[in-house]
């Protein structure tokens, strides 16, 4: 046992040098910089931290390095990271209304106040490879308009002063942290929300391309997706005053929904939200379809049996590291669970042949 315990060992050790190897790639190529990861491939980057629940760009540029790409294992590193840091203290919640837009659209008014920002997006390219990217050094010719400064209401907020969207009251309330204590069922909304912006964005994807097909009779508007940096807050009790510890870049999603009403609701518009870490728009607007298709108990609406109305199903399945971790764990030894299920087939098959042959002698 000793020696295939110092076998094992060494085969690991090995596995790990050839990984590095791996990891490093033809050393006649130039490698790669945490700095070019974080400026370059910024959307990876942005998706580690939001689904990693750090935000911390240097650091989801090492864990995209370290993982070679493989953004789950990146996600992995940034959230194994992440409990080993101190809590020191609680910022305020962020005003997005005061948010500095780099991008700012609505698909239900054409002109609203502060105007459409269309700012960098795929959305209007033609999905051509652009073969001047592959000439090394080849000079960038888009020029770089600066963000929004001014604060920039929210589009809801115009169908809220005519009364015909449902108003959702802020709460005092501080939300339950789920890195801390584990989501139970039936959960809040605000325990949804941050269960959904960890989620795997492939699988909130898939299940907000379902409501959209009919599997929640939901048809939704996106009322408003904007992306930009807001300034944190935290409170100083020696000081008694709050003050800005820096910003960060944020993506929010608020979707417009249909409501026919219900018996205690009047006929008006719901809607669903999504936010996340950097520029992530597709998870937010994912989000916030995902969002909308949980809340049909608490608006009083029929559950059709959809998928995304299954919090249980949705929320206990989102999680990529989880579903990494017990689905890649079948591929480590289960040499004693297979010998026993082996031996098992080879008794059952015995038992059948001889009541066969039995048959065949009567």
């Amino acid at each position: 046992m000793y020696v295939a315990v110092k076998g094992g060992e060494r085969a690991i050790d090995n596995a790990h040098a050839w990984l590095a190897e791996e990891r490093r790639g033809d050393p006649s190529v130039a490698e790669l910089s945490l700095a070019q990861i974080r400026e370059q491939l910024k959307l990876a980057v942005n998706r580690v931290m939001a689904e990693g629940s750090l935000y911390d760009p240097d650091l989801a540029a090492l864990a995209i390095k370290q993982s070679r790409g493989d953004l789950i294992e990146a996600i992995f590193l940034m959230r194994a990271y992440r409990t080993t840091l101190p809590r020191f203290g609680t910022s305020r919640p962020v005003e997005t209304a005061d948010m500095a837009c780099d991008r700012r659209v609505s698909a239900t008014f054409k002109d609203v106040p502060g105007g459409q920002v269309l700012g960098p997006t795929f959305d209007y390219t033609h999905r051509l490879l652009d073969f001047k990217l592959a000439a090394e050094g080849a000079p960038t010719e888009a020029p770089t308009a600066p963000p929004r400064r001014e604060p920039t209401p929210h589009v809801t907020s115009f169908l809220r002063g005519e009364d015909i969207i449902q108003d959702e009251p802020a709460s005092d309330a501080t939300p339950r942290d789920i890195t801390r204590e584990p989501v139970s069922f039936p959960t809040d909304r605000a325990a949804r929300l941050q269960t959904l912006t960890r989620g795997d964005e492939g699988f909130i994807l898939g299940m907000a391309y379902s409501t959209q097909r009919g599997y929640a009779r939901n048809h939704a508007f996106v009322g408003e997706l904007r992306i930009g940096m807001v300034p944190v807050e935290m409170e100083i009790p020696e000081l008694g005053f709050a003050i800005e510890i820096g910003e960060i870049e944020l993506t929010e999603c608020e979707t417009v929904n249909q409501f026919k009403g219900s018996k205690t609701e009047p006929p008006q518009f719901t809607r669903g939200y999504g936010l996340v870490f950097g520029q992530t728009e597709r998870k937010a607007i994912a989000m916030a379809l995902v969002d909308r298709a949980l809340r049909w108990k608490e608006l009083g609406e029929d559950n059709v049996g959809a998928a995304a109305q299954d919090e249980e199903f949705v929320l206990s399945h989102c999680d990529n590291i989880q579903a990494t971790g017990f689905l890649e764990h079948i591929k480590l030894p289960h040499y004693v669970d297979f010998q026993s299920e082996l031996e098992l087939v080879r008794k059952l098959r015995r038992e059948a042949e001889a009541g066969q042959a039995r048959k065949a002698a009567e």
